[in-house]
């Protein structure tokens, strides 16, 4: 039996429509299957947790964006119990660009119901005041969060969405913001040991290669490797880092100075002020401090 968490609004209503015709090919094949079609925000993570709370095994998987899965991974109850099917629908599409997903629907649901490969993949985990998340794909602080808040309602978003250009939303942005940022003090402690930044632009735990629409920030981050990657964005001016934007698609931007990235297991970053924090590109919360690591156990993901 396969359970669908379906976003039926991603990418401005194409994942309804999505769904309907991968519908019809499940019930052509005669596949047994479950459909839930997301209706408000969360309503992936009710739906994964109340499927993964029962002691059978789950076949998830998930039709959206980044954001769908985000929400699907945070209400799983029980990493072993489950395994992770993805359809990618969303405008940004990062955890599947990292993972080197299929893009066409159809042949992802193909490889889902006749699978022959399967990883298993780090999910990471952010702490924040009194709040706990979890994140497939990345989790900063600072400029980058600041871009999700500000993208996230953007009605610039939707029409691109319709124009098929959706991830430039992001270049957009944070073109925008870039002029108005006011870079801020940071402290990292990774794996316990202290390093410390003047002017930080952002701060992001990378779990896979790709943030913001097909930003390479972390080359060589690996979602099985059991390490988060940081990059650290700091004490540069303003139109070298607007420069360096557009390199970062190549992963280039890594080459020069003011770029800086680390792996660990766990990454404390401490600012002197309350800065936006997201989660997997979606708007979390302001904090002025974070902790980030990475789940115990893998979970199962179906790859091809």
């Amino acid at each position: 039996m396969y359970a669908f968490i379906i976003n039926p609004h991603a990418r401005t209503g194409l994942g309804l429509k999505v769904w309907q015709k991968l519908e019809l090919l499940l019930k052509k094949e005669k596949v047994e299957y479950q459909a839930y079609l997301t209706r408000y925000p969360y309503h992936a993570a009710e739906y994964s947790r109340k499927l993964t709370k029962g002691p059978k095994p789950v076949k998830l998987i998930v039709l959206g964006g980044d954001g769908t899965i985000n929400e699907a991974v945070n209400g799983i109850e029980d990493f072993s119990k489950v395994t992770l099917g993805y359809i990618p629908i969303g405008s940004s599409n990062d955890f599947a660009r990292s993972m080197k997903l299929s893009k066409e629907p159809e042949t992802m649901l193909k490889q889902i119901l006749s699978p022959t490969e399967y990883t298993y993949i780090n999910i990471g985990r952010i702490k924040y005041k009194d709040h706990i998340r979890r994140f497939a794909v990345s989790s900063g602080i600072g400029f980058d969060a600041d871009v999700c808040f500000h993208n996230t309602p953007s009605g610039i978003k939707r029409q691109l969405n319709r124009m098929k250009l959706g991830k430039l939303s992001y270049t957009g942005v944070a073109l925008f913001l870039l002029m108005s940022l006011k870079p801020r003090p940071m402290t990292l402690i990774l794996d316990g040991k202290r390093k410390h930044f003047k002017k930080v632009f952002f701060a992001t735990a990378m779990n896979q290669r790709y943030e913001g629409g097909g930003f390479k920030f972390c080359p060589k981050a690996d979602p099985g490797d059991n390490l988060l990657d940081m990059i650290v964005i700091a004490d540069m001016p303003k139109l070298k880092a607007l420069l360096l934007l557009p390199t970062a698609y190549k992963g280039w931007h890594v080459r020069f100075k003011g770029v800086h990235t680390f792996t660990c297991r766990k990454a404390h970053v401490i600012s002197d002020a309350l800065l936006p924090v997201h989660t997997d590109g979606e708007a979390a919360a302001r904090s002025s401090e974070v902790l980030f690591s990475l789940e115990p156990e893998r979970l199962k993901l179906i790859r091809s």
